[in-house]
Order: C-alpha cells, then structure tokens, then sequence
C-alpha cells in the first residue's frame, strides 16, 4: 500500500506560521537598521595637551575614516586587520591644544562620507606620564603598611636561609 502524502496544515494554522513568520522579519529588522548607523569612541575623553588619544569608529561600511579636531588636526582610521568591522587610529593632541570642549568630527571614507561628531575634554596642565594612576592614590598609611611588610618578609627570609645553614 503506497504511503500518503502529509496532509495540509489547517488553515488557521497556516496563518499562525504566516502571522509567526512575519514577526520574526519584523522584529529581526530595526537591529539590522541600528548596526548600520556608525558609532565611535575617543579615549580617552579628557586629556592633557600633548597626550595621545585613542579614535575608534565602527559601522562605516569602508575601509578608511577621515577625524578631524581642532584639537589635534587630522587623523586616518584604518582596520585593524582584514575582517575588522571598526577602524582605529591613535594622534597626539596638540602641546598648545587650548583647555575646554574641543569638537572631534569623524567621517566614513573621507570628506562627503556619513559622520559622527563627539567631543574631546583637553584639561590644563602636562601631560601624565609614568604608572597610569596605578599607584596615584595611596596614602602615606598604605605606603608604610606595604614597606612594612615587605621588610617583615625579607627579614623572614634571612631567617629561615640562616637557620637552613646552621642545620647543615
């Protein structure tokens, strides 16, 4: 006996697959429309004249951005590698970079090209080199607790090899 084709879906359930199917379009379509849009960073967001800044721009959709600033001039963002979705680039602010808001202008693929406009805190002073803050902000009670130690450690230290010594 030759088997049976399957039979139709009822119609109310074809319409609750039609009706599923179309919501998922639907829903699945403003995030493809929001990736599309570039966004961009500047990091960091306040800097001292004379230091670097990392730019970064991701959604552009080309393989080259324009950033402009009175700031520091122009920068090019290139990829990272073949198959990187943003661009990145790196530039000094200038030494005699004026202190305040300083408008930074990215741009897809050069001038004419889609843009995003951020800004770029420069703060007064010089630039801050050395440990990057990691140590910026202990107290001179912190400081003489870990010399404390590290003296309570190495003298420990000079103990047990002096006592391994005299054993032998």
């Amino acid at each position: 006996m030759p088997a049976k084709p399957p039979a139709a879906p009822p119609t109310a359930a074809r319409r609750l697959m039609t009706v599923a199917a179309v919501t998922l379009i639907a829903a699945a379509a403003p995030a493809t429309v929001a990736y599309a849009i570039p966004s961009a960073t500047v990091s960091p967001t306040a800097v001292a004249p004379g230091g670097r800044v990392a730019l970064n721009v991701a959604g552009c959709g080309t393989q080259v951005a324009r950033v402009t600033s009175t700031a520091f001039g122009e920068a090019r963002l290139t990829p990272g590698n073949q198959t990187a979705a943003s661009l990145i680039g790196n530039t000094t602010v200038y030494n005699n970079a004026t202190p305040g808001a300083h408008r930074v202008v990215f741009e897809c693929g050069g001038p004419g090209g889609e843009r995003v406009t951020l800004s770029l805190q420069v703060t007064t002073g010089a630039a801050r080199g050395g440990t990057g803050g990691s140590i910026g902000s202990m107290s001179p009670g912190q400081i003489a607790l870990g010399s404390a130690l590290t003296v309570g450690a190495l003298g420990a230290g000079v103990w047990v090899m002096r006592r391994r010594a005299a054993a032998s």
